[in-house]
C-alpha cells in the first residue's frame, strides 16, 4: 500500500541512545476510483493550483476545490472514499520515494566530491576538474566522466523502520533520513 506524504524535518528521540528520525505528515487523500489490479486515482490537496481539467475531475468525483492533485497509487481500499490507514499503522517497514533538493548547476567539487587544487603559490586550479582525456588513443572524453552538471532533483529511495503512527495527527516517525526538503511531498510504500 502507498500513501502521499509531507516532510515535515528531521529530530531525535529522548531514549539513550538517540536515534534520529524523520518526520512525514500523511496527506489527506481521498480515493475516486479503483482499477482492477490493485491501484487506485486518488486526490489530494496541494497549494491552489486550478484549470479546467482539475474542476472538470472535482466535478466527476465530486469532490471538493481543496482536493486539487490527483496521483495513481496502490491502496488498500475495496471501494471508493476516504484512503484506509490500517495498513499503515500495522506496518513496521517502508519505503520512501522523496525528490533531493535541487542544487542546479554545480562544479565538480560540490557534486562529486573533488578535492580541488591548492591556492598557494599563485596556482590557478582552484576548484576545478583538471585534465579529463586522454593522450593520442583514444583521443577523446571516456564516458561516464565525472564533469560539472545539473546536480540534485533526482527520485531517491530509502527502506526506513517505523518508529511510531498516530492516526489522528496523521505524524509518521521513521528511522533515519530521507532525501528532499523540508516541506516536499513524496511516497511511501509499505514493505512489511
Amino acid at each position: 500500500m502507498e500513501y502521499i506524504v509531507e516532510k515535515i524535518g528531521m529530530s531525535r528521540t529522548v531514549t539513550v541512545p538517540s536515534t534520529a528520525v524523520t518526520l512525514l505528515r500523511v496527506l489527506d487523500t481521498k480515493v475516486c476510483s479503483l482499477n482492477e489490479n490493485g491501484t487506485a486515482v486518488v486526490s489530494y490537496a496541494d497549494g491552489k493550483k486550478s484549470n479546467k481539467t482539475i474542476e472538470g475531475q472535482q466535478k466527476k468525483f465530486d469532490l471538493s476545490s481543496e482536493f486539487n492533485r490527483f496521483a495513481t497509487i496502490e491502496v488498500a481500499n475495496s471501494e471508493a472514499g476516504a484512503l484506509d490507514l490500517t495498513p499503515l499503522s500495522e506496518a513496521t517497514t517502508v519505503k520512501t520515494q522523496m525528490t533531493t533538493k535541487g542544487r542546479g548547476f554545480a562544479g565538480v567539487v560540490k557534486r562529486h566530491g573533488f578535492a580541488g587544487g591548492r591556492a598557494s603559490h599563485g596556482h590557478r586550479m582552484g576548484r576545478r576538474p583538471g585534465s579529463i582525456g586522454n593522450a593520442e588513443w583514444p583521443g577523446r572524453v571516456q564516458k561516464g566522466r565525472k564533469m560539472p552538471g545539473h546536480y540534485g532533483t533526482d527520485t531517491k529511495t530509502v527502506k526506513n523502520e517505523i518508529l511510531s503512527f498516530d492516526a489522528e495527527s496523521m505524524i509518521l516517525v521513521v528511522k533515519g533520513s530521507v532525501s528532499g526538503a523540508n516541506g516536499g511531498l513524496g511516497r511511501v510504500k509499505v514493505v512489511k
